[in-house]
């Protein structure tokens, strides 16, 4: 097939004026569109003639929307299918992003918006392997994400430095990644680093690179982040909790685009773009005199907000139905849909820890769901995988729920399996909330109660989303 006939975009719809209508409004962008009324006639043509982009109706006469969805899947798994609907449930979003459904469509829709999806998909088409990071920031469709797809669609391909805010567990590094992705730097390494996760000493070195010698234990010569990127992205992960010792470094190499590696006396070049990301407001850590307000004019060329899922409520159906289908391909189980009682709660929920708090709650409930559907959703993090993988320990006792049994139990692991992360990351939250609350908040004496530092409780906070009124005298 010459490239002169290619099908940039099939749609599939029994209402002629919808057929028109896309026809029109994709076709004025340049892309080749054909136009199907159902859905037989629909997989004839991905069959034969495999188009790079596949919107299709759910309600159709003939072959159901949702069996098509699941045909055309088997046939092309790589096609991104949008599905557009009049009739949007629950049910049908989970069901289409279980399917693997690129994106879900309420009708009616504005011109813009099918525009920016389709011209996302097609992206995803080209790039194959490297779209699935693009692909995982379009699971949204709410006012707040799609601003952030316009600006990723703006200035990805742009090399203008971009500080993304938001709160922890927001997505602040995936979006990060789409810049890149989308970016003529594609080719070039993505490399990330936590600036909250090491001392002044070490993050210097970390980014900047060493020579022999340098320091205690300095045995090689070391490159830096800010080398291994050249060419490519950095990601500066919580910017705000550098030093301004180390922020007056960070400028420097900003400017100059050169770096000079610990216990060295030659500079290096480098050619990186600079993506930073912060939970905190920098405005307010520059009036509190902690945060340089020159490096905050560098980083802010770009400023990108990342909504709170608390903010985005009608985006939960869509990613709990994608989150679904992920963990339970992956554990080998048929679950494959989620009950009422239990989509109210996740849609009542406040969602403090957000989108990866989300992730987290549906990977833990397929791992323990016995048949098809997730009956009932419990969201204290301590139903059944809890208990249960606490046999593992018998010597952890953990607050307000003992280890069952005696300290000499054997390892008990439920049939269904753990998923240990999940689990090991509740037992350390479950423990800084009771030194934290035994402080009154205090993050310096909870840290000597857990006999850890004080930058690794305040990292370890973050991580996982533990809330509350924190001080740090």
């Amino acid at each position: 097939m010459s490239d002169a006939k290619r099908i940039d975009v099939l749609v599939a719809d029994d209402e002629e004026s919808m057929r028109e209508f896309l026809e029109i409004v994709i076709g004025n962008e340049g892309w080749q569109v054909k136009t199907v009324d159902g859905g037989e006639a629909a997989l004839a043509v991905i069959r034969t003639s495999p188009p790079r982009v596949f919107i299709q109706d759910l309600r159709m006469g003939g072959l159901d929307g949702m069996a098509l969805l699941e045909r055309v899947k088997q046939v092309r798994p790589e096609l991104p299918v949008i599905v557009i609907t009049a009739y949007s449930t629950w049910n049908t979003a989970v069901e289409a992003m279980r399917l693997g459904a690129f994106d879900y469509l309420k009708k009616p829709f504005d011109t813009d918006h099918i525009r920016s999806i389709v011209q996302r998909a097609i992206q995803v088409s080209e790039r194959g392997s490297d779209g699935d990071v693009v692909r995982k920031l379009v699971i949204g469709n709410t006012p707040p994400m799609r601003r952030v797809y316009e600006l990723v669609k703006k200035v990805a391909p742009t090399d203008s430095t971009v500080l993304i805010h938001g709160e922890s567990g927001c997505g602040k590094e995936l979006v990060a990644r789409s810049f890149h992705a989308a970016s003529h730097r594609a080719t070039g390494m993505f490399v990330a680093v936590n600036c909250s996760a090491f001392t002044d000493s070490l993050l210097e070195s970390e980014l900047f690179g060493h020579v022999r010698g340098a320091f205690t234990g300095a045995l090689d010569d070391r490159r830096g982040l800010f080398a291994t990127a050249d060419g490519g992205t950095l990601f500066l992960d919580e910017v705000a909790d550098m030093s301004l010792a180390t922020q007056v470094k960070i400028l420097r190499a900003l400017e100059e685009r050169r770096v000079l590696p610990v216990g060295g006396d030659r500079e290096v070049p480098v050619d990186v773009r600079i993506i930073a990301a912060t939970n905190k407001e920098l405005e307010d850590e520059v009036r509190a005199g902690r945060f340089r307000e020159d490096l905050f004019y560098r980083l802010n060329v770009i400023p990108v907000h990342l909504p709170a899922l608390r903010e985005r409520r009608d985006d939960i159906p869509l990613l709990a139905g994608h989150f679904l289908a992920r963990y339970a391909r992956a554990m080998g189980k048929n679950v494959r849909s989620i009950a009422p009682e239990a989509q109210r709660a996740l849609m009542e929920y406040s969602w403090p820890g957000n989108v990866r708090q989300l992730e987290n709650v549906v990977q833990r409930h397929v791992a323990l769901c016995d048949g098809e559907v997730i009956e009932s959703i419990d969201l204290s993090g301590r139903e059944g995988v809890i208990p249960a993988a606490l046999a593992c320990f018998p010597h952890v006792t953990l607050p307000a729920e003992p280890t069952p049994g005696d300290s000499g139990q054997e390892v008990r692991i439920p049939e269904e399996g753990i998923v240990l992360d999940d689990v090991m990351d509740e037992i350390e939250r479950r423990y800084l909330l009771e030194a934290l609350e035994r402080t009154d908040g205090n993050l310096t004496q909870a840290a000597k109660i857990l006999g850890m530092s004080y930058r690794s409780i305040r990292y370890k906070v973050k991580k996982l989303g533990v809330r509350g009124s924190l001080s740090h005298g």
